[in-house]
């Protein structure tokens, strides 16, 4: 537990900083550690051991981060749950093999089950027991099959915030039952920061608190950067304590990055890149306004095979709870994500999942929902492959407008611009005009 330590060492010099900001409220790391101390004793009190697995339903806030680190120093596997995955929490707890539940409302209250079902441990789980250090379990979200359990052990993951670096005033965007929420909620009180809570992710809400808590990094995916930029939420509050903005999660589209940098032109906007089962790599945008990046840092080795992005991590994953081990036998895990090159820099394409074959030609989505969003009453836009007798597929088009508008002048106008803008091949051929949004809980785009 050395990495773990040595953060929460730091972690208590900080004493006066602000630690988190939730429901118009600062708190010190004072207060923090004085809440991580009070849970440590209701795990005692309530017989929670070391190595139980612990799963905890709620968004971020004071009482959730400190139990985080509660069970951390008390060495047992965490199972971050939230509202996205309500309906799959019986089925995850089952694949997880949790022993206790805690519940935390929006007012921080909190309850607290013995899971009595759910006895059966996993292989993998009895042999990370001999690790002798906290673990964690996220769920892949399953767009392209049953959703996998991850483990991860968490002395790995701590490790690569040892050495000290700036610390931010963060926007807690992305969601803690995913790697990259974790992650973010992590670092920023591994390096001093402010963690600053949401109540919701609606743009004008996230815009609300960010002018609310002058927060200076705000990471995020394309898909709410879009809906930021359509609801015009922006213009509504003083943003201009941003000073980084970084996009992962999927492809950017080019003319909604070039967007992004008119609005906020004094602040820097990186792409970043991780997965569940490597962790997240350190990246440098080529600059502000280019979606080429380089891709590695300390403990991640990256290789290209056939266009495709390999990667090979110090921290990944201990294995899958319900799948077979995706790493070939030097440790290598294939991403399925399409990539270019140009010198020390790699350009994302798309995954493969998400290609569409056309008479033999290959089409990525994201660079046709690019040329689309530049229509002025394009507000979403998702680029999918249709079924097709004579070419394989055709490419589909599913448009939400700002203005309501008639499909044929719509159809018309787009194809016009694509002809500018792109290959014949690639113009969708059929445009359908939907009223509801194009993504997910956790602000990834639908295209299936």
């Amino acid at each position: 537990m050395q990495a773990i330590n040595i953060i929460y060492n730091r972690i208590q010099q900080f004493k006066d900083k602000t630690s988190l900001y939730w429901n118009n409220k600062s708190y010190s790391y004072c207060d923090f550690i004085h809440l991580v101390s009070f849970w440590k004793k209701i795990l005692v009190e309530k017989g929670i051991k070391k190595g139980q697995i612990c799963a905890f339903y709620g968004e971020y806030s004071p009482n959730i981060c400190a139990l985080i680190f509660a069970l951390l120093l008390n060495e047992n596997i965490l199972v971050p749950f939230t509202s996205a995955i309500e309906k799959e929490i019986e089925a995850f707890s089952a694949i997880a093999g949790i022993d206790w539940l805690f519940r935390f409302d929006e007012r921080d209250e909190w309850t607290l089950g013995k899971i009595e079902k759910y006895h059966g441990k996993n292989e993998l789980i009895e042999n990370f027991y001999e690790r002798d250090v906290p673990g964690l379990i996220v769920f892949t979200s399953g767009s392209t099959g049953k959703p996998k359990g991850i483990l991860q052990d968490c002395e790995r993951v701590m490790k690569k915030f040892i050495e000290p670096r700036e610390s931010w005033r963060t926007v807690l965007f992305l969601m803690m039952d995913h790697f990259g929420g974790f992650n973010t909620l992590l670092s920023s009180f591994a390096y001093g920061g402010t963690a600053v809570c949401l109540p919701d992710r609606k743009p004008d809400t996230v815009c609300k608190i960010i002018d609310e808590s002058k927060a200076t990094l705000l990471r995020t995916t394309p898909t709410f950067l879009n809906l930021l930029i359509a609801s015009n939420a922006y213009k509504n509050h003083d943003l201009s304590s941003i000073k980084l903005i970084t996009y992962g999660t999927e492809v950017m589209p080019q003319s909604i990055l070039q967007k992004v940098k008119e609005i906020f032109p004094n602040c820097q906007i990186k792409q970043t890149y991780g997965l569940s089962e490597l962790g997240v790599l350190r990246s440098k945008s080529e600059s502000d306004d280019s979606l080429w990046v380089k891709l590695g840092g300390k403990g991640f080795e990256t290789k290209i095979v056939d266009n495709v992005l390999w990667i090979r991590s110090e921290a990944n994953m201990v294995g899958y709870l319900n799948a077979p081990n995706p790493f070939d036998e030097d440790g290598w895990m294939c991403t399925d994500d399409h990539v270019e090159v140009k010198g020390g820099y790699i350009r994302i394409l798309g995954r493969k999942s998400d290609v569409i074959n056309v008479g033999g030609q290959k089409i990525f989505p994201a660079e046709v929902e690019s040329v689309l969003l530049e229509d002025s009453n394009v507000k979403e836009v998702s680029v999918f492959g249709m079924p097709h007798s004579i070419t394989g597929n055709i490419v589909a088009a599913r448009i939400t407008l700002n203005q309501p508008e008639s499909q044929f002048v719509l159809s018309e106008r787009l194809r016009k611009h694509c002809l500018l803008k792109m290959a014949k091949y690639k113009m969708p051929v059929k445009f359908i005009i939907v009223e509801n949004g194009q993504f997910n809980t956790r602000f990834k785009k639908i295209r299936k």
